[in-house]
């Protein structure tokens, strides 16, 4: 029985039949007469990484805001209430489009530094009050996209009753029939 080198083993595998005679400068092997043995290093282990499962493949936080639908929060833009906040996360450029009556616009670009500024600074900057932290705010943007990472940011910066309106500002277009810029 031989013991062989792995490239001497690569090239008897790769041969296709069994009267080949494989020459290498120090060893001649006929493949009749030669017997392989599995080593214990070439046993299959089991895989030291676990499978991804459907949930780490498809990364989410480990929250998620409650999402309002239009028909809820049509009312609140008809009469809002003084502790609740409708905040549009588009950038300055898309609210020329037009916004959702009484919501107030903090571009996601700017918003972690914004809801860690003092509330002297932000009223200077917004021309509004802060929204205290457990007052209801809700976010919206374009699509869904940045109202979700609008509600993360608000998260991670101590707010505790966060609404996200996933279908934003294309959903209440198209519901509120008006035309798009």
């Amino acid at each position: 029985m031989f013991i062989l080198r792995t490239s001497n083993m690569r090239a008897i595998r790769g041969a296709s039949t069994n009267s080949v005679r494989l020459v290498t400068p120090r060893l001649q092997i006929n493949l009749q007469r030669t017997h392989f043995v599995r080593l214990n290093s070439t046993e299959i282990k089991p895989n030291p990484r676990p499978v991804r499962k459907e949930k780490e493949s498809n990364p989410q936080r480990d929250w998620d805001a409650k999402v309002i639908k239009y028909d809820d929060l049509k009312p609140k833009t008809e009469s809002p209430a003084p502790n609740s906040w409708l905040i549009d996360v588009r950038e300055p450029d898309e609210v020329m489009q037009g916004m959702i009556p009484s919501a107030v616009n903090i571009p996601l670009t700017i918003l972690p530094e914004s809801l860690n500024a003092s509330p002297a600074t932000f009223r200077e900057k917004f021309g509004f009050e802060k929204p205290e932290k457990d007052q209801e705010v809700t976010f919206y943007c374009r699509s869904g996209m940045r109202s979700s990472s609008a509600s993360d940011i608000a998260k991670r910066n101590g707010y505790i009753n966060i609404l996200n309106y996933k279908g934003s500002w294309l959903d209440w277009v198209e519901r509120e029939g008006t035309a798009k810029a």
